[in-house]
């Protein structure tokens, strides 16, 4: 009975509930001959149980607890669908950010953050969730300007804000406020080089690139003169931060680049940056860094990251990834797209096939359609037995070990000493 005795929400109940709902795009290799049937109706009650015992949490008076709960209804939202759940309490819901965010610490404050995020993402783009942004906005933009708070707690609401943004806005004049805020934040990183106190510029490091990537996920969904006139603007000072010592910020600072490039190429096909020469020496350098001093894991992910964006900027060239969930294929061909993805892959984590399946929000956004449904008959055609997966995975490890055993030999080596 009492709220209190709720159980975390784990990754067990999640595989339990989305286990009727989405088996159908799942691996393959995931489904077995002979399983339990699980009780929708039990199961579905069970987790409505379990969060409405968190939301109750919320409101606790230990912050400890409060945040807990917070963890487990981010963890539930990012990994199913609960629209109609959500729904029915989501002016309960907005009340208890709005109390973290207001009255907790950084943890609690990051945490609420991260819930409104989701929040937003179930909700979609409607009216619900335009209501929501209208009560959290004003906050969120207060906490990322307010310098005496806790540097994480600005950073989770930097991104919360870009991404709620994103999501409900409509109005212009709104977009055009929230990004001027973001860009009041990570333009002082181009007063790095010029700042006397360099201690104080490192420690805001990270909050300047979670603004500078809120800001270029809103300047994707911005009418074309106002991308000209923020190309403008930035183009010429962003190469600066390619200089920083925060590996990070010089990730964000590139694809950044390569997308302005993009989006510059897109308005006027004969786009010419005058500085083209200085800047393609700077990434190129990166794209080839050897520094000793730097950790070898740093350099091979600065190296692969930088080689995109110079042929980007050359050539105007993307190298195309493809994502697979289920049945379904995407492609990232652009770096438009690519920035988009990785933003919401950041926030549901794991949970990001099952919302590309079944959130219609984010199937809007990356043109993908109604969600695919599959009938039983459709499932059972894509069941594979044990038997086989067995005879699969047995002819798998002998060629593996065939191959190794090759390479391993000594005396395939004995050539080169003779």
């Amino acid at each position: 009975g009492q709220p209190r005795n709720v159980q975390p929400f784990s990754d067990e109940d999640a595989s339990i509930e989305t286990m009727s709902h989405c088996s159908g795009f799942s691996d393959p290799a995931s489904f077995t001959e002979d399983g339990p049937e699980v009780d929708e109706e039990a199961t579905q009650e069970d987790l409505e149980y379990k969060l409405k015992g968190f939301i109750d949490l919320t409101l606790d008076k230990s912050a400890k607890t409060r945040q807990a709960a917070l963890e487990s209804l981010k963890s539930a939202f990012s990994s199913k669908i609960l629209y109609e759940f959500i729904m029915e309490r989501r002016m309960t819901l907005t009340d208890s950010i709005e109390r973290c965010i207001k009255k907790g610490k950084s943890d609690e404050q990051c945490a609420a953050a991260g819930l409104a995020c989701l929040l937003c993402v179930q909700m979609g783009s409607g009216i619900e969730s335009e209501e929501i942004f209208k009560t959290l906005g004003p906050l969120l933009k207060k906490i990322v300007c307010d310098g005496t708070a806790s540097i994480q707690a600005r950073q989770a609401c930097a991104t919360c804000l870009g991404i709620c943004c994103f999501i409900v806005t409509d109005d212009i004049t709104e977009l055009y406020s929230t990004m001027e805020c973001l860009e009041n934040i990570f333009t002082k990183a181009y007063q790095r080089d010029r700042d006397t106190n360099g201690v104080s510029s490192t420690h805001n490091t990270v909050l300047h690139i979670s603004a500078l990537l809120a800001w270029t996920l809103l300047l994707t969904i911005c009418p074309m003169n106002e991308v000209k006139k923020k190309i403008e603007v930035h183009l010429h000072k962003l190469p600066s931060l390619l200089s920083c010592d925060d590996l990070n910020m010089r990730i964000a600072a590139g694809e950044t680049l390569a997308l302005l490039f993009e989006l510059a190429r897109e308005t006027d096909a004969d786009f010419c940056y005058e500085d083209m020469e200085l800047l393609t020496e700077k990434l190129r350098a990166l794209a080839t860094d050897g520094n000793k001093h730097r950790a070898k894991v740093d350099k091979r992910k600065q190296r692969s990251v930088f080689r995109d964006v110079l042929r980007a900027v050359e050539e105007r060239d993307f190298p195309t990834e493809m994502v697979k969930f289920g049945p379904e294929r995407m492609y990232i061909d652009c770096w438009v797209k690519k920035q988009t993805y990785d933003t919401f892959k950041e926030i549901l984590g794991s949970g990001m096939q099952y919302h590309l399946q079944s959130n219609d929000f984010l199937r809007n956004v990356f043109e993908l359609g109604p969600p695919v449904m599959l009938d039983a008959a459709a499932l059972k055609t894509m069941k594979i037995s044990r038997f086989e997966r067995h005879l699969y995975n047995s002819a798998a490890f002998k060629a593996r070990t065939k191959a190794r055993s090759k390479c391993r030999d000594k005396r395939a080596d004995v050539g080169e000493f003779f």
